[in-house]
């Protein structure tokens, strides 16, 4: 097919005039010519003239050829054996590394030193939850993860639909983090973040460049029940992959252990009999699969994973929830503190600039506010994210361990405590955190106390 700069002249129907311009001289036919494109040429400019002019009259039509996906280069999509799906795929996709390599060079994306882009992947069930107030807490779950996504130039992709009918429930986030992979080759981070995980510290980055250069796997981690070989040594609620070769072809080992293949029953038994914690239970699930692979194969599958154990990139929802106020008023006090010539953090700002106050206030609570950025289990930092485990606010089948009111406003309370980092920039804070009507915050906030 013609690429668009080898479009096909224009046509025009037969006429009297043209049949007696057959007998017009070379010379003159090239001087009609000439007058013609000059004339065609004018009314493209008067088109484009007029469109650029508000309430010229006349729109701009696609005069012009102009690229198509037709003209695009040939890439990996054109491999007909290409499958976005993790079980039915008539082939493995290989080479992957090289063929997204090739795309980002036909697209003009290969900026070496960009930032690392980022697709955030969620979901929940297709059908309604049965829980009660279930559909309305992951209503505002999912809010949660536009905000965070919004602010830090992350694109959320958030998946209700099994992409196989065997792979459901938490076996489910296997197929969709695949298809995520392989729809974009421009991200080079693929960030799985599970419904029932809220994001707590609205200001937080990931420091994907430095703390993970050279690194496939990121998942949060337990060190005494790593060592004891336990099922709850890592949490794959939330985990980021690189998109490459590697992770595709641990996904692809993680899925055949998965309820889709006939292996299944097997690995069960071998996994279940391998790890701790499970006190006899027959239940095998996704976690346990990933644990195993990445425990039982760390010689071969170490070199790439990075268990964080450092700040919270999952914090157990039951020890944060009751630390809500405390760490709220901590940070206040640093800003209330700060003066507003020297470090600015009070002044009012356009959203678009959360990062760079965000920047700013991680320096002024450094050293202050005890405990690392992002949270952890000693001091009084925002926790990245809290991780409402056990709760299942859409079945409304929470843990027996937890009653559904602490599970509920836990969520609640969480859920405040980042709106209220949001609503910020809008000049709104929350009465408090399981309150949800707003009031106004006075010029100076928090110097000077917001009204009742």
């Amino acid at each position: 097919m013609a690429g668009w700069s080898e479009a096909a002249p224009l046509r025009v129907s037969a006429s009297p005039a043209a049949a007696t311009s057959k007998r017009l001289a070379p010379a003159s036919r090239a001087r009609d010519a000439l007058v013609f494109a000059a004339g065609v040429a004018a009314a493209v400019l008067a088109l484009l003239g007029s469109a650029s002019v508000p309430g010229g009259g006349i729109p701009l039509m696609a005069a012009l050829p102009a690229p198509g996906p037709d003209d695009a280069p040939r890439t990996f999509y054109d491999d007909p054996e290409l499958s976005y799906d993790a079980v039915r795929g008539r082939r493995r996709l290989t080479g992957w590394d090289a063929k997204r390599a090739a795309w980002l060079r036909s697209r003009g994306l290969d900026r070496r030193h960009a930032p690392e882009r980022v697709v955030m992947v969620s979901g929940s069930q297709p059908e309604p939850c049965k829980g009660a107030a279930g559909d309305h807490l992951l209503l505002r779950t999912l809010k949660n993860k536009l905000d965070y996504c919004r602010l830090h130039g992350i694109e959320l992709l958030y998946n209700r639909d099994f992409l196989h009918p065997a792979m459901t429930s938490y076996w489910a986030k296997i197929p969709i983090v695949r298809a995520a992979m392989v729809a974009h080759p421009d991200a080079e981070w693929v960030w799985w973040v599970d419904s029932d995980a809220v994001f707590t510290d609205m200001d937080f980055s990931l420091p994907l460049a430095t703390r993970y250069a050279g690194k496939n796997l990121v998942a949060y981690g337990w060190p005494d029940k790593i060592a004891k070989k336990s099922w709850l040594g890592i949490n794959n609620g939330v985990f980021l992959l690189r998109n490459c070769q590697w992770s595709l072809d641990l996904l692809d080992e993680w899925a055949r252990m998965g309820p889709a293949f006939p292996e299944h029953d097997r690995w069960a038994k071998t996994v279940l009999g391998a790890l701790t914690d499970k006190g006899g239970s027959t239940w095998f699930d996704d976690q346990s699969a990933l644990v195993y692979l990445l425990l039982f194969n760390w010689e071969r599958l170490g070199e790439k994973a990075f268990i964080e154990t450092e700040y919270f990139l999952m914090a157990y929802w039951l020890d944060i929830v009751g630390t809500l106020d405390g760490v709220a008023a901590r940070y206040e006090a640093v800003e209330r503190a700060a003066r507003s010539g020297s470090s600015g953090l009070r002044r009012r700002h356009a959203e678009r600039e959360h990062l760079r106050y965000a920047a700013a206030r991680n320096a002024a609570v450094s050293g202050v506010v005890p405990g690392p950025a992002g949270g952890g289990y000693k001091g009084w930092r925002r926790p990245l994210i809290t991780h409402f485990v056990g709760c299942q606010p859409c079945s409304g089948e929470q843990n027996p361990m937890y009653t559904k009111q602490s599970c509920d406003d836990g969520m609640r309370a969480a859920l405040g405590f980042a709106d209220d980092q949001v609503l910020r920039a809008y000049g709104f804070r929350h009465a408090g955190l399981l309150n949800d009507s707003v009031r106004p915050l006075p010029f100076d906030y928090p110097a000077a106390p917001p009204s009742r």
